[in-house]
């Protein structure tokens, strides 16, 4: 790739350590609605079909709830839950994610990458969740076999394929259009370097994307999946549910 690998230090802490689920941070402000932002945010923000980060900040005892997170100038906005009074700037607080909700996200949003692989068609749409996600395909017509779908997606699973990141430069992913498997959103552009998540490795890489979000570190993590409904939006356009056995 043409991209410098950027220093993890400099990335945000949700994209370089995506297993961390505690850790300080200073409160750098808090807006008008109550909104607060830290230095260093652990908390993922709402993109990409992805939910925000839920948790709790803790200061002098207590613990503030983390109701969502949402992309802010300047970093990630923590928006807190009804009735919670905010910390004030310059407090040193403890952010702790809701872990087991973050790990589902992590786990779900791999699988539908591989759910990606299973059936090669343009993706329209898609939304994750700790219990299920799905993906939006451009598929005129429905799979024939969705049991055989179905065990193909659970081999990618069971071979444990390492999943890991790496960067290439905006022109790069100009001359390769064919890594954008999202027609309804496109990878964000314009700082020189765009991320890519790499299923598997070298010659025997099974998925390459552009993708913001969080990921496990091997597709055995996942665990069993079930392919629910497929369902008809619209003429060219069918959804795929996919849920933990």
């Amino acid at each position: 790739m043409d991209a410098e690998t950027p220093d993890r230090a400099q990335l945000p802490l949700w994209q370089a350590y995506p297993y961390m689920f505690e850790g300080p941070a200073r409160v750098v402000a808090v807006d008008e609605a109550g909104g607060v932002i830290l230095d260093r945010s652990l908390f993922y923000p709402a993109g990409g079909g992805q939910p925000g980060d839920t948790g709790v900040l803790e200061l002098d005892g207590r613990a503030i709830r983390v109701a969502d997170a949402r992309k802010a100038e300047g970093g990630v906005r923590l928006v807190l839950a009804e009735g919670e009074t905010p910390p004030a700037p310059g407090a040193q607080v403890l952010q702790r994610l809701d872990e087991d909700r973050r790990r589902a996200h992590m786990r779900m949003h791999t699988a539908l990458h591989l759910l990606s692989v299973v059936i090669p068609l343009p993706v329209t749409g898609g939304q994750i969740g700790a219990d299920k996600g799905r993906l939006d395909f451009d598929m005129p017509e429905a799979p024939a076999d969705k049991d055989a779908l179905e065990a193909q997606l659970n081999a990618l699973v069971a071979a444990n394929h390492p999943v890991g990141d790496e960067w290439i430069a905006d022109a790069e992913l100009e001359a390769n259009p064919g890594l954008v498997k999202t027609m309804a959103v496109k990878p964000p552009t314009g700082t020189g370097q765009v991320r890519l998540v790499r299923i598997g490795e070298a010659e025997a890489t099974i998925d390459l994307q552009p993708c913001g979000g969080t990921h496990v570190r091997f597709t055995g993590e996942i665990g069993p999946l079930r392919i629910g409904k497929i369902e008809k939006k619209g003429k060219m356009n069918r959804r795929v549910t996919l849920t933990f056995a």
